[in-house]
């Protein structure tokens, strides 16, 4: 077992969201109020409790301090790290680590977005870079394909296999009522839509929408007093090898190959452990090579890997059953939502794309250019 003192000191006991797909007239702020009202709701909490910020923002310099001025906050802590959609995953080690010392008591973790009704685009980066942009690069979506292209040219990776990516994903979308992106897709579908960066088209990116979440996490010691089910953090790790693309050391390998790795060590759990893999599925070609990096298939094997069909409901492997950002929500930045799909299925709240009665979730995010990569291993009280 597994002797890191974080693992299931503390643990998520609400969880919720806002304004998912679009919400026009709304502000990002006034959706992370309301994410943040639902996740206390969801535990029984008042918002006087929390004091502790942790959030990530676009368009904010100062997030944390931000949110906490205007949720009328006086909190003892605050981070606000931004590592792209990652963030929220490592502001959970941190809040972690804030409760096991005793800095605060109670931690919420949100984030918001109006990006489709505020702008209808991505936000994308100011910040010019040296070596790429004399070719003009149409990021985020071309460092991702640039991925792709790498994998298909080294270990024979299809766009079929991407597109299958996208399939799987809307047939978990066309469950959830909460999904932005619902109704039949094929793989002719997604191989015949518009070229967006090569070999990626419009629909092996993700959707851009509208959207706020929220967690409210707590030590385990407490934890056991909320009306529902805590989920603990059993597992946690973070790591980044670069920031821009076109410094990645291997256009095929993340650093997931080693946050994954160390989060399932510290949790003391193995592949065959785990019900639920929620991964970070910006394009097509990131679940492939997180399946890889993460140990769940060989590297060059993640595309054959997905191929016949199993990541789809009731295919047999249970992968981002909300629909993903790329069927359910991406509001610019997708790592908070996976969270709140592992913290439901674990409760048993999923409706009809409910799982049998889960234990044990990986979660992966991922930000910038395949730049940032943390895994998180979440559990029920038994699996302590």
């Amino acid at each position: 077992m597994a002797s890191n003192r974080l693992r299931g000191s503390a643990a998520i006991v609400g969880a919720g969201q806002a304004g998912i797909g679009e919400a026009p007239g709304r502000n990002h702020f006034e959706l992370i109020a309301d994410a943040t009202r639902a996740a206390l709701a969801d535990c029984g909490l008042k918002l006087s409790d929390i004091d502790g910020v942790f959030s990530a923002t676009m368009v904010n310099a100062m997030p944390a301090v931000s949110v906490a001025e205007y949720l009328g906050l006086r909190p003892k802590v605050t981070e606000g790290t931004n590592t792209g959609g990652a963030s929220f995953l490592a502001h959970m080690q941190w809040a972690a680590l804030a409760l096991d010392a005793g800095l605060c008591e109670v931690a919420l973790i949100t984030y918001g977005s109006n990006q489709r009704t505020g702008s209808g685009k991505f936000v994308t980066t100011s910040e010019t870079v040296t070596w790429e942009a004399p070719y003009k690069p149409r990021y985020p979506v071309s460092a991702y394909a640039l991925a792709a292209a790498r994998h298909m040219h080294e270990f024979g990776t299809t766009r079929e296999h991407l597109a299958e990516v996208a399939v799987a994903a809307r047939t978990w979308a066309n469950l959830n009522p909460e999904a932005f992106a619902r109704g039949p897709l094929s793989l002719d579908d997604v191989l015949s839509a518009r070229m967006l960066s090569d070999p990626l088209t419009v629909k092996d990116c993700c959707l851009v929408t509208d959207g706020a979440g929220a967690i409210i996490m707590t030590r385990a010691d407490r934890a056991r007093d909320f009306p529902k089910a805590p989920v603990y953090l059993m597992g946690v790790a973070a790591e980044n090898w670069h920031r821009w693309v076109s410094s990645m050391p291997d256009l095929t390998t993340t650093s997931a190959s080693r946050s994954g790795p160390r989060a399932m060590a510290m949790a003391g759990v193995s592949h065959a452990d785990l019900d639920l893999v929620m991964l970070y599925d910006a394009f097509t070609i990131t679940p492939i090579l997180f399946l890889e990096d993460l140990g769940f298939c060989p590297k060059g094997e993640g595309g054959r890997f997905v191929a016949d069909g199993k990541l789809r409901h009731g295919g047999g492997f249970a992968l981002n059953t909300n629909g993903g950002g790329l069927s359910c929500v991406h509001p610019g930045m997708y790592g908070l939502f996976l969270l709140i799909e592992a913290v439901r299925q674990l409760r048993g709240e999923c409706g009809a794309r409910q799982l049998d009665a889960p234990k044990l979730a990986l979660c992966h995010g991922n930000g910038g250019h395949w730049s940032s990569q943390v895994t998180a291993i979440l559990g029920l009280g038994e699996t302590l």
